[in-house]
């Protein structure tokens, strides 16, 4: 059995332990309602964003706007891995980390490692993959310093662009949605060229007789790149909600078991301090009966 001194140093180191993931749980708490508040306000407007699209994609005959709706042939492609950049918040990232090389090595498993591009937005996603074949993108990797609506519609011209050029055919982006504050549900959706299936998928065609000011085709070629740019900032904001949500979770767990081991230690520790006052009974008698025999 442990001597009382080793009960008492880990009895302490504990009680600090389950105070630290006590404050910060609280923290996560407290960020996770603003966070939690900004996907909830943007998922409408994105959601009717994409909504729009479908209705007019049909008329999108134009060759400049067909580039963002056809596929091609993959030789270039682009996975935007959305982690976190810190860790303590259970399988959040680990669960981004797998479905990636699970993407990876089920739908572009012929292509060649160097053609296969991973952007980074958070820091996890790029320490694990650091030692990897592929070409890694860490220009964002510490977008969430200031996750603004501004600064990633910026990234979003990059990647339109990059698109547009061919350095890619294909965007595809790897993150968790948020559904509350204890469920996660990780994602892996297409962001170019642009999926509607979701959308019209079972839906008959609706014609509606509109008229379109100034035309069909330019509220397009203005509207499906803000979609595109909403739709990556709304799995940012997902992101963001959900790495706090779980961070929440975790360290609420971890002040339990913390909470357990301490009972645990306790008992330990009074069941080492009771045998050691037994032991010094002991002496005392044996000693007190040796000196009356003599």
């Amino acid at each position: 059995m442990a001597n009382l001194k080793e009960v008492r140093t880990r009895i302490s180191s504990t009680i600090s332990t389950q105070q630290i993931t006590k404050a910060m749980k609280l923290v996560s708490a407290t960020k996770l309602k603003k966070a939690q508040n900004a996907i909830l306000q943007m998922r409408p407007y994105a959601e009717k964003l994409q909504s729009i699209l479908a209705n007019l994609s049909s008329s999108a005959d134009d060759m400049d706007l067909k580039v963002y709706f056809k596929p091609r042939p993959l030789k270039n492609v682009l996975i935007i891995v959305i982690t976190s950049d810190r860790g303590l918040c259970g399988p959040f990232n680990a669960n981004v980390i797998k479905t990636t090389s699970s993407v990876i090595n089920l739908m572009f498993k012929d292509l060649n490692p160097k053609n296969i591009h991973l952007k980074f937005m958070g820091k996890k996603g790029f320490d694990y993959f650091k030692s990897s074949a592929f070409q890694l993108d860490t220009v964002h990797k510490e977008i969430f310093s200031e996750l603004t609506s501004e600064n990633v519609f910026n990234v979003g011209d990059e990647i339109i662009n990059d698109f547009k050029s061919g350095k890619y055919d294909e965007v595809r982006v790897v993150y968790n949605q948020f559904k509350n504050a204890a469920t996660q549900i990780i994602m892996d959706e297409r962001v170019l060229p642009v999926d509607l299936s979701h959308l019209v998928q079972g839906k008959q065609a609706v014609s509606n007789d509109y008229v379109f000011e100034p035309g069909k085709a330019e509220i397009l070629q203005e509207l499906i790149p803000r979609a595109v740019k909403t739709q990556l900032f709304k799995c940012l904001l997902d992101s963001n909600a959900s790495e706090h949500g779980a961070r929440m979770v975790a360290m609420d767990k971890a002040t339990e078991n913390a909470g357990e081991l301490l009972k645990s230690l306790r008992l330990q520790y009074n069941q080492a301090r009771q045998a050691a006052i037994t032991t010094e009974i002991s002496e005392i008698v044996g000693g007190a009966a040796a000196m009356s025999e003599a």
